[in-house]
């Protein structure tokens, strides 16, 4: 019999799963499908997320996660289950794990327990809590522990976490609830008020992810869009230029980039010298939205970085957490 650490981001937009000596084995949307009068589960990850916009009215496909808390804990807690049930067979696991879960800094005890809940409830032996910037800033192998400052922006799915760090704790931070989501609406309302196309979510995400921008790029591209004409109810496509994300995406970023002005303003000046040396680290899927990096290093005039495994930083530093916190 052995113990396993397991660490899981549990992301509103993904959920990562990383299993002590072997990396992240499980990587899916935050998605579950299921039938609505017998409740049966019908699939969950990337196949429940292909179902979006496309599904019969008897099934109903969920994201049970907001702004990085459970929206509905019965669903997450079946999800969840899922998923952890797969990481051990990939382990062939003798025993219960232990698990580490990641949270937005800014989420309620509450809102904590009812993680922790749904956590145990899959079979865990022990859990621990962690907050999404300390864990990426250690999956960014950022040794925290150290009498340093160091700025984490970590711009998920439903939250954007920013945190001043140091001595293995957080001195200062902020948790906004406008994220990668965001920049999905933001795109569906403007595609919607200068073309009159209606689009669906996962047609924003395509559009952010293909040709989204945050600061001009050197030469714009586009690519073709398709929905349907609110004029005239018919398929129509049109063009996008990634300029046009610039514009579409201004108000969510604004507000992004004033999160990271108010914690730095707050924040001790020794450790603001620190950040200024060796500068803010960008992290989550949000950070690889194109210029993200240049634009808080233009704004604040302290270089910024992407860190070098973005999408998987939290859940490498919530599978490594269990080392850290055992050093606590």
């Amino acid at each position: 019999m052995f113990d396993m650490d397991i660490g899981i981001d549990l992301g509103t937009a993904n959920v990562l799963v990383y299993v002590k000596g072997k990396g992240i084995v499980i990587n899916q949307p935050s998605v579950v499908a299921f039938e609505k009068r017998t409740k049966r589960l019908i699939a969950i990850g990337q196949k429940a997320k292909l179902m979006m916009g496309k599904a019969p009215d008897n099934i109903e496909v969920i994201r049970p996660l907001k702004q990085g808390v459970i929206s509905d804990f019965t669903v997450t807690e079946r999800m969840l289950k899922a998923f952890i049930e797969t990481a051990m067979q990939k382990k062939r696991m003798l025993s219960r794990p232990r698990i580490c879960v990641c949270v937005p800094s800014g989420v309620t005890e509450v809102e904590k327990r009812a993680v922790e809940d749904a956590v145990y409830h899959t079979g865990a032996k022990h859990v621990d809590i962690m907050e999404e910037p300390i864990a990426a800033a250690i999956g960014a192998d950022i040794d925290i522990s150290l009498p340093r400052g160091n700025m984490i922006v970590d711009i998920g799915g439903g939250t954007s976490d920013v945190a001043v760090i140091s001595l293995g704790g957080i001195v200062e931070s902020n948790s906004l609830k406008l994220a990668g989501d965001d920049y999905n609406e933001a795109m569906i309302k403007y595609i919607r008020r200068a073309y009159n196309l209606l689009i669906g979510e996962p047609t924003a995400e395509r559009i952010k992810m293909t040709i989204g921008s945050v600061y001009p790029r050197e030469e714009p591209v586009t690519m073709e869009v398709k929905g349907r004409d609110l004029v005239t109810g018919f398929p129509a496509r049109i063009i996008v230029s990634s300029e046009e994300t610039i514009e579409a995406f201004a108000e969510v970023t604004a507000q992004i980039l004033d999160t990271i002005h108010n914690v730095l303003e707050i924040s001790p000046p020794e450790l603001i010298a620190d950040i200024a040396e060796h500068g803010i680290v960008l992290s989550g899927g949000g950070s690889l939205i194109y210029g993200m990096d240049r634009l808080v290093e233009e704004s604040t005039g302290i270089h910024a970085y992407v860190a070098p495994t973005a999408l998987e930083a939290v859940v490498v530093g919530a599978g490594k957490s269990v080392d850290f916190l055992n050093k606590k």
